[in-house]
């Protein structure tokens, strides 16, 4: 599946993160984290967002996003939400 329009899923409040898909003219998919745990856990919400991405079937996209703390069901339920929306 390949991203054609931009779309948006979740929130800024604490323990959600915000979900912003776009196209990617450059090929795979790219994950841009702001976190405040970044240090502690970039690395998983990043697996967490590529794994579930990867089981969706999509291709091609730049992921932004924003986590206050989210845990993976949360990061996995708001980037589902967005590619539903970017079809």
């Amino acid at each position: 599946m390949k991203i054609n329009k931009i779309s948006k899923s979740g929130t800024l409040e604490s323990s959600d993160i915000y979900i912003i898909l776009m196209p990617n003219e450059n090929g795979g998919i790219e994950v841009e984290l702001e976190s405040l745990v970044i240090k502690q856990f970039g690395e998983q919400i990043k697996k967490t967002i590529i794994d579930t991405l990867v089981e969706l079937g999509v291709e091609d996209t730049i992921v932004r996003a924003q986590d206050k703390g989210a845990l993976d069901y949360t990061i996995r339920a708001r980037v589902e939400t967005a590619v539903k929306r970017a079809q």
